[in-house]
């Protein structure tokens, strides 16, 4: 048995809040649409990751979701533009990663990440 897929899953009854921030700020595309259900991502591949965590690094709370980005302070620009209030950083880590947290639309805490 191989993991082909790990998908995050965030109970919401407001379903198409999701398009602004996963969609039009983050850039993700929809892939599927069924009403009850939007799956937002991208056709390229990606690693299969999942973390257990005791805290977040540099002394904060655990994230719900990473995302890796490829241009972290363009993606902090798009949050910032839109409204979305940065919780934590810009911060260059240690552990050579430049990231800051965002709440979405539905209040999970989101790591925004580039490794440098």
């Amino acid at each position: 048995m191989k993991v082909r897929r790990i998908v995050a899953n965030i109970d919401t009854q407001d379903i198409a809040a999701a398009k602004r921030f996963y969609q039009d700020v983050l850039g993700l595309d929809l892939l599927m649409d069924m009403g009850w259900i939007a799956t937002y991502g991208s056709q390229d591949k990606m690693t299969v990751q999942v973390s257990f965590m005791a805290q977040g690094g540099s002394g904060t709370p655990v994230p719900d979701i990473s995302i890796e980005v490829d241009d972290v302070d363009a993606a902090l620009d798009a949050m910032k533009a839109a409204g979305f209030a940065i919780e934590y950083g810009p911060a260059d880590e240690p552990w050579s990663v430049r990231r800051f947290y965002v709440r979405d639309p539905f209040g999970r805490l989101v790591n925004i990440l580039s490794h440098r």
